[in-house]
C-alpha cells in the first residue's frame, strides 16, 4: 500500500463530505502546544510530539485536526457551518508500538445549535453509510451521562471536580471513587503526613518544582478530603451500574431510564440520548440493533462531552477505523465568550485500504 494509494481513498472521503455540505479547510501542522496544555495538561505531552520554536514558544505536531479547526471557526466562521479537511497527524504510541505514529485522517465537522441531536445523527449517519461495505462494527456512548452523574453527586466541589477531571483516565476516576468512598484504605504515608500537628514544621529545601506555599495548599486539601467523610455507598453503587451499562440503545435507554429514578441528576443528559436515538432512526439507523456503551469514548480526546462512536474492525489489535463525538465545552473554551454546539467524526483511509485487502 503506497501513500499515493492512501492519499487517494483520503480524497475519496472527503469528497463524500463535500457532497454532504461541508468546506474544505487546512490547519497547520505545527499548532500551538500551550492552547493544548492549557485545555488537557501535561498529559497531552505523553500522546503528542512537543518541541521548542524560538519564535512561538512550544509548538507541537498536530494529534488532530479538531482543536484547530475549532479555533478557526470560533474567530471567523459562520453559522451554520461543515468543515471537511484530509491530512497527517502525529501520536506517539510508547504503549502500542505496533501502531503507526504518523497517519492521514479525514475529518468532518458540523456547528449547528438548531438541533444538536439531529446534528449528531446526521454525522453518525453520513459516517455509517460510507462505512456499510467495510464491515466494520459500530459502537456509541455518551459521555454527557457520565458527568452530569458525577456532578449530581452528593460531595464537595474540591470531590466533584477530582472526578470529572480524572473521566477520561478510568483507572484514576475508579482509584478516586474507592479512596472517596472509603473502599481503599489511605496510604500509609498520607496517613502518617496527616497525623503531624504542623506537617510543614522544619521543612528541608524543596526539591523539584513545588514552593512550600504550593505544598501547604496541597497538605490542608488533604486534611478537608479526610475531614468530609465518605461518599454514601449508594451513590458509588449507581455510578458502577450506570457503567456497566452494555445494550443496543433501546434497551440501553431503558436501563439508563430506570437508573434516572434514583440519580436525577443524569434526566435531562438521558432525555438527550432518547432525542437522539430518534433521529438515529429518522436518518435510516437501527437502534434496536446499534451497540451502546456507558463507559465508551472514555480512552479518547478529552474534549468529548456528550455523544461519541466509534466503527471497529474485526481486528481486535487495530485501533478504530472511524472515531468521533460532540464537544459542545471546547468551543466554550476556546471561542472567548461565545460557543456553538459542535460535533464531528474522523477517519482513517490507511486502515481502510488495508481492509480492502490493497498491499
Amino acid at each position: 500500500m503506497s501513500l499515493t494509494q492512501t492519499k487517494a481513498k483520503a480524497a475519496e472521503v472527503r469528497a463524500v463530505f463535500e457532497q454532504a455540505g461541508a468546506q474544505v479547510v487546512d490547519c497547520a501542522v505545527l499548532q500551538s502546544a500551550e492552547t493544548l496544555l492549557d485545555l488537557y495538561g501535561e498529559d497531552i505531552r505523553t500522546r503528542a510530539y512537543v518541541t521548542p520554536d524560538p519564535m512561538r514558544g512550544e509548538v507541537m505536531l498536530r494529534p488532530d485536526f479538531t482543536v484547530p479547526v475549532v479555533q478557526m471557526h470560533m474567530e471567523q466562521g459562520a453559522e451554520p457551518a461543515r468543515y471537511t479537511y484530509s491530512g497527517e497527524v502525529f501520536r506517539r504510541q510508547e504503549e502500542h508500538p505496533e501502531r503507526a505514529s504518523e497517519y492521514l485522517q479525514v475529518g468532518y465537522e458540523v456547528f449547528d445549535r438548531t438541533d444538536p441531536e439531529a446534528a449528531d445523527a446526521e454525522v453518525f449517519a453520513l459516517f455509517a453509510n460510507y462505512l456499510a461495505p467495510y464491515g466494520t462494527r459500530a459502537v456509541t456512548g455518551d459521555i454527557g451521562i457520565l458527568t452530569a452523574a458525577v456532578s449530581g453527586l452528593k460531595a464537595s466541589d474540591r470531590r466533584r471536580a477530582a472526578l470529572m477531571r480524572h473521566i477520561w483516565r478510568p483507572r484514576r476516576f475508579r482509584a478516586l471513587l474507592d479512596r472517596f468512598s472509603g473502599r481503599s484504605a489511605v496510604p500509609v504515608t498520607r496517613k502518617a503526613l496527616l497525623e503531624l500537628d504542623d506537617p510543614m514544621a522544619g521543612a528541608v529545601p524543596t526539591i523539584g518544582l513545588r514552593s512550600h506555599a504550593e505544598i501547604s495548599s496541597r497538605v490542608d486539601a488533604l486534611h478537608a478530603d479526610a475531614a468530609e467523610g465518605p461518599l454514601a455507598e449508594e451513590q458509588v453503587l449507581l455510578i458502577e451500574a450506570l457503567l456497566k451499562v452494555s445494550e443496543t440503545c433501546e434497551f440501553a435507554l431503558e436501563q439508563l431510564r430506570d437508573l434516572a429514578v434514583d440519580m436525577p441528576a443524569i434526566s435531562e443528559a438521558v432525555e438527550r440520548f432518547a432525542r437522539r436515538c430518534d433521529a438515529l432512526r429518522a436518518r435510516g439507523v437501527d437502534v434496536t440493533t446499534l451497540e451502546f456503551e456507558a463507559s465508551y469514548g472514555r480512552s479518547s480526546m478529552e474534549y468529548y462531552d456528550g455523544f461519541v462512536f466509534g466503527f471497529l474492525s474485526a481486528r481486535a489489535d487495530w485501533p478504530a477505523v472511524a472515531t468521533g463525538g460532540r464537544y459542545d465545552a471546547l468551543t466554550r473554551q476556546l471561542g472567548k465568550g461565545s460557543e456553538i454546539p459542535a460535533v464531528g467524526g474522523v477517519v482513517r483511509p490507511g486502515l481502510l485500504m488495508q481492509l480492502e485487502g490493497v498491499q
